[in-house]
């Protein structure tokens, strides 16, 4: 029981403030927003070094069946020569002993073959590796576009992010005064109860002193049905309310959240319709603001798309080593060399593939801002009901408060009345009726007074958090 009064304690006048934080902070979809902004910042980060050399390393290896040979043996044996004694191209000095042309010392097949291996490398094993190094210098203003792009969308994925903030603080504020206006309707029902359990009591009494009848007792309990089926409804619709509001804010849904609001017999609203400027509308707006960052996104989109029909210029430079190296006759050796030079593209004839694909850009973003031209007329329409509808709620408050006031002194005439025999039960039964109805209404105009302030600061910008 210690604990149930702590945690009851703990959780004792939550403010509509804290509602908002704690659904803010533990909302998955703000989560999910966050990263969304963590990811764009990534982008931005990554569309920059695009500025920057990039430097790359590649190598590889490769196992071959056969050796590399420059020459056909063929092509290098001296196989014939002229013979001075007979006059002719023979292939020995003495065709009696069988002697071949020495070279070196070595008969002409000898020596051949020894150019022969020398000429023949082993290439069985070869490897390969370099490190490039490459440096946009002009590239038709992609690189620029592209930072612009990821810029941008760093920008809407805030927007969003208030956005979404927006909508969950709506959605948290419906949420508050629903429980609120639940738990007054909740103690309304039970003041209603009481007063025909008061008035059932009493026609009790008349009956037994012979002045009602039972016909009057029966309609009476009726009444008294109803207002417990009533109370009923109420509590379990409130003990809902709670569940949906703690899920929102991100706690277990049997949390005791007790609310500051709750029990207050008037909500005392300190508020008021003022003056709406459209453009400061526009320019508050998170989803028009991220609209706008989208047209400009397109237009980034039709330079990039503009870039692929411009030269483009990049320098190069490099290190490689091959084994084996043809640097000093295939030497099973690493042998290094150095390579710089420029790179440049330049578009001749694609077929108007490529103007067309900037036309289909540019198209593109003359829609983004036709869409958007819509999109403010229709925020201009939104923002004339919410504020119709404000005004309207203010009204409907004023003229619940004078029926209330009218439906109080009724019934108090009413069980005058009835106390002095002046009045039926049946009339106390319809006033009492009155006056629950006008006090349900007044509390359904305060709250909906609530969320058209809510609404309107939503729709207008305005909304804080």
């Amino acid at each position: 029981m210690a604990v149930m009064l702590a945690a009851s304690a703990a959780w004792a006048q939550v403010s509509l403030d804290s509602c908002r934080h704690m659904a803010l902070r533990n909302n998955k979809q703000m989560g999910i927003e966050q990263l969304k902004i963590e990811q764009a910042g990534y982008q931005r980060k990554q569309a920059q070094a695009a500025y920057k050399p990039s430097i790359d390393f590649a190598g590889t290896y490769m196992h071959t069946g056969r050796n590399i040979s420059l020459v056909d043996i063929d092509n290098i044996t001296p196989t014939q020569f002229l013979n001075p004694a007979t006059g002719n191209f023979d292939f020995v000095i003495d065709a009696a002993l069988g002697l071949g042309i020495s070279i070196d010392g070595a008969t002409v097949n000898t020596a051949t073959q020894k150019v022969k291996d020398a000429l023949t490398f082993d290439t069985h094993n070869l490897f390969a590796a370099g490190v490039l190094v490459t440096q946009p210098i002009y590239m038709g203003g992609k690189i620029k576009a592209m930072n612009e792009i990821t810029k941008y969308a760093e920008q809407i994925a805030h927007e969003l992010h208030d956005r979404k903030a927006e909508d969950i603080i709506y959605s948290v504020d419906q949420a508050y005064w629903l429980v609120v206006s639940l738990k007054a309707k909740e103690k309304l029902a039970e003041s209603f109860l009481e007063l025909v359990t008061n008035l059932d009591n009493d026609v009790k009494k008349m009956m037994e002193q012979g002045v009602a009848t039972r016909a009057t007792l029966l309609s009476v309990d009726v009444k008294v049905n109803e207002a417990n089926i009533a109370l009923t409804k109420v509590k379990n619709g409130l003990v809902l309310a709670r569940m949906a509001l703690a899920q929102l804010c991100g706690q277990p849904i049997n949390s005791p959240m007790i609310l500051a609001d709750e029990g207050r017999d008037d909500l005392n609203l300190d508020i008021h319709p003022s003056s709406i400027n459209m453009q400061q509308v526009y320019d508050r707006r998170h989803d028009l603001n991220a609209l706008q960052l989208g047209v400009k996104v397109f237009d980034e989109k039709a330079k990039v798309a503009r870039s692929e029909m411009l030269p483009t210029i990049a320098a190069i430079g490099g290190v490689f080593t091959t084994n084996p190296h043809v640097y000093n006759g295939f030497k099973k050796e690493f042998g290094f060399n150095y390579a710089i030079g420029a790179i440049v593209k330049i578009p001749l004839w694609h077929w108007g593939g490529l103007s067309n694909k900037y036309k289909a850009a540019v198209t593109d973003a003359k829609i983004k801002r036709m869409e958007l031209d819509e999109i403010k007329e229709k925020i201009e329409l939104q923002v004339s009901q919410a504020s119709f509808k404000y005004q309207e709620a203010f009204k409907t408050l004023e003229a619940t408060k004078a029926n209330l006031a009218k439906a109080n002194e009724n019934l108090r005439v009413a069980q005058l009345g009835f106390r002095e025999g002046m009045a039926t039960s049946d009339e106390v039964l319809t006033a009492q009726t009155a006056w629950l109805q006008a006090h349900s209404e007044k509390i359904d105009a305060e709250i909906d007074v609530l969320m058209c302030d809510v609404y309107l600061a939503k729709v207008t910008g305005n909304m804080q958090f």
